[in-house]
């Protein structure tokens, strides 16, 4: 499980500086500064929780079953959250627009949230 959540957090860690590049880079001539400003928010939210699967990876003090769970709400978090956004801040870039799936991007930010609830309550819970 540990290698699982590890790899996720650094192959999330590695979309984060590519995206980060192409938002700073590529998208610049493209979009609006606003658009651009937007992308980097879902690159940051990305990084962020890539360094939270880093961390539960290496800590033993978080149970196995509590790391899987957070695994899943991270991954399904940064999908929803991240990727909506980028779909969003790119959306003048398509023929489809992604403002009718735009919902789901607060659907991720509770993903993520819980994610950290659940760390939180995970250490509450158990006694070191």
């Amino acid at each position: 499980m540990n290698k699982r959540i590890l790899i996720a957090g650094a192959v999330l860690g590695a979309l984060s500086v590519i995206l980060g590049a192409f938002g700073a880079h590529g998208l610049k001539s493209l979009v609006s500064v606003e658009a651009v400003n937007t992308f980097e928010t879902g690159v940051r939210y990305q990084m962020y929780h890539a360094f939270l699967l880093l961390f539960v990876g290496i800590v033993p003090k978080v149970q196995e079953k509590a790391k899987n769970i957070l695994f899943y709400l991270v991954l399904i978090g940064v999908i929803l959250f991240s990727g909506s956004i980028y779909a969003l801040a790119t959306n003048t870039l398509t023929t489809f627009d992604f403002k009718t799936i735009g919902f789901v991007t607060p659907i991720g930010g509770l993903f993520l949230i819980s994610s950290w609830v659940f760390l939180i309550i995970n250490f509450v819970k158990n006694n070191y």
